[in-house]
């Protein structure tokens, strides 16, 4: 018999920028919710409509210590780093980069995308790395989006795209340094689905689209809210009301680690952030050539 987690908190998305100016919807960090152990930021960006030529996105910036995950809804979105890595993210497709030890990274529209315009849209969550994978080298795994395994319910009312853990009988593709789930589900009206979780994860649930009904008390939330499930029960259910409902699912196992964060750096004491400034500073965290 399985049990269905309560829900502990909502917590709404603010509105703000990032970068070049881009807008971004951001349930955490901020003074409600600093982080979400093992995560620390989820920001969703956009959706947005770019005339040609007004596209923006994230020039040259660092990062360690931790993975930052982007996961394209629409639009094309192009990033390098100074490691000579380079690419192109489309609709569907994920990128994991375990930044590590340190890496200057831009993020910005790919130059078709730009002149051209259209609408931007996408998710990037960033992910702890524990004490032991700080300073690992980085890494990068991008699948595209005919490979991010996808599967249908049983009743066929519900379908999911994995990015990280199991749903509907399948597997992600992509290894992860520590155990995390992250899961885009789309539910036709009324459909309800019950999802297994493992002890031990904390988990959420992050509505895109449409009002849904959450917990075993079928609580209403509205979509750009962040619902925290409790750590009562083996399974987390929601169901989409009187139109469809689209969602993401994350959960991960917390490190339970110190954290001391600095923008771009997340280490574990203030003397490596001193370092990874220093690090940065003076340019052996490289840099994009042009």
């Amino acid at each position: 018999m399985t049990t269905a987690r309560s829900l502990d908190r909502i917590y709404p998305a603010l509105r703000t920028t990032e970068g070049g100016g881009f807008v971004v919807h951001r349930p955490f960090p901020t003074r409600l919710l600093m982080d979400f152990d093992p995560f620390l930021l989820l920001d969703e960006m956009g959706p947005v409509d770019y005339a040609p030529g007004e596209a923006v996105g994230a020039p040259d910036h660092p990062h360690r210590g931790f993975e930052t995950v982007t996961y394209a809804l629409d639009g094309r979105f192009r990033h390098r780093d100074s490691s000579g890595h380079a690419g192109t993210l489309g609709p569907g497709d994920v990128q994991w980069m375990t930044a590590g030890s340190g890496v200057v990274h831009s993020e910005m529209p790919d130059p078709a995308f730009a002149q051209a315009g259209g609408r931007s849209h996408g998710f990037q969550l960033w992910v702890n790395l524990p004490r032991r994978d700080k300073m690992i080298a980085p890494r990068y795994q991008e699948i595209p989006a005919d490979r991010i395994p996808s599967a249908t319910s049983p009743d066929g009312r519900a379908r999911v795209r994995v990015i990280a853990g199991e749903a509907f009988g399948v597997r992600a593709a992509i290894e992860t340094r520590t155990p995390i789930l992250y899961q885009h589900f789309t539910l036709e009206p009324g459909a309800t689905v019950t999802q297994p979780v493992p002890a031990g994860y904390r988990v959420f649930a992050y509505p895109i689209d449409g009002t849904g009904l959450y917990g075993p008390d079928r609580q209403s939330v509205d979509a750009r809210h962040m619902i925290v499930y409790g750590d009562d029960g083996d399974t987390v259910t929601f169901t989409a009301g009187d139109g469809p409902l689209d969602l993401l699912l994350i959960g991960g196992v917390p490190l339970n680690e110190p954290i001391v964060r600095y923008g771009p750096f997340v280490m574990n004491t203030e003397e490596e952030i001193r370092q990874a400034v220093v690090d940065y500073q003076t340019g052996r965290m490289g840099r994009i050539e042009a």
